[in-house]
């Protein structure tokens, strides 16, 4: 290959670390210094999908005022040939969904560490007033030590203050339908409480190995967000204590009045329950 297509800008790709529907994701070395980093950048399809472009300029207005242990550092947006990118923090981490596809027994030892730091990062994210709007397994790297990080900030927004509450909606019903909080999938005005039940879904899976709802169709999957009662945990996963099941069961609670108030609140409830009634097998 010749250099123009090895490199974009600066960074010399490596090796395709993911792909989606919209984007590519390369681990890239620096050419000023070899340091590695991620580069994220529209598939060849989408280069010229304005409203990509714009999710790839928001993911990094979001994150580059974002530094912490459990959050993906975002460093640049920047253009070069035409082709629009972002540049990342590396990692060869798996995401959480990836790792559950196995099962949730061989992660069981790290659950409790995996819960910690993923609420921690949540947590600091809202504490800069930002709501992720699609918290979900696949939105959270895990190392093979249980290190977190929590990832794509491309549809997070601030939360909808004063008069505003009152003429504004979001542009369109945007999320995950399988971790969608009721406020949410109604189009009312959200705030942190729905991450918390988005986030209380994503728990449900990874105690259980399984999403809280399923349906014959996408409505029918809705609709049980809206009305179907809070499935337990405890019914696949008894090694789950009581207290933290039930701490589950509140974070997914239909009226966002019962969810905690905050993932600090939650922070601090976890810290004071068991995850499990006792130590899994490594």
């Amino acid at each position: 290959m010749t250099k123009g297509r090895d490199y974009l800008g600066p960074y010399r790709y490596c090796r395709l670390i993911r792909a989606g529907a919209s984007c590519q994701v390369w681990e890239v070395a620096r050419e000023t210094d070899g340091k590695r980093l991620a580069l994220k950048v529209l598939q060849p399809e989408q280069l010229k999908n304005t409203e990509e472009i714009e999710f790839l300029k928001h993911e990094y207005e979001v994150g580059k005022d974002l530094h912490h242990p459990n959050v993906i550092e975002v460093y640049e947006f920047n253009t070069d040939r035409g082709i629009p990118y972002l540049v990342l923090e590396v990692s060869n981490s798996k995401n959480l969904k990836i790792m559950l596809r196995n099962g949730v027994a061989p992660l069981e030892p790290w659950i409790p560490k995996i819960i910690e730091q993923s609420a921690d990062g949540l947590r600091y994210m809202h504490s800069k007033g930002w709501i992720h709007r699609d918290i979900k397994p696949d939105n959270f790297l895990v190392s093979d030590e249980g290190d977190v990080k929590l990832i794509d900030f491309a549809i997070a927004q601030k939360p909808l203050t004063g008069f505003s509450k009152l003429f504004v909606r979001w542009n369109s019903v945007q999320g995950t339908r399988s971790y969608m909080s009721p406020e949410q999938i109604r189009n009312d005005v959200i705030d942190f409480r729905s991450d918390i039940y988005s986030y209380g879904c994503m728990l449900y899976e990874l105690l259980t190995g399984k999403t809280p709802y399923t349906g014959v169709s996408a409505d029918d999957l809705l609709a049980k967000h809206l009305k179907s009662p809070v499935p337990s945990p405890l019914v696949y996963n008894s090694l789950v204590t009581p207290d933290f099941n039930a701490l589950v069961m509140r974070l997914m609670a239909k009226d966002r009045d019962d969810r905690p108030k905050s993932m600090e609140d939650f922070v601090k409830l976890l810290r004071s329950l068991r995850v499990f009634k006792s130590k899994p097998k490594s």
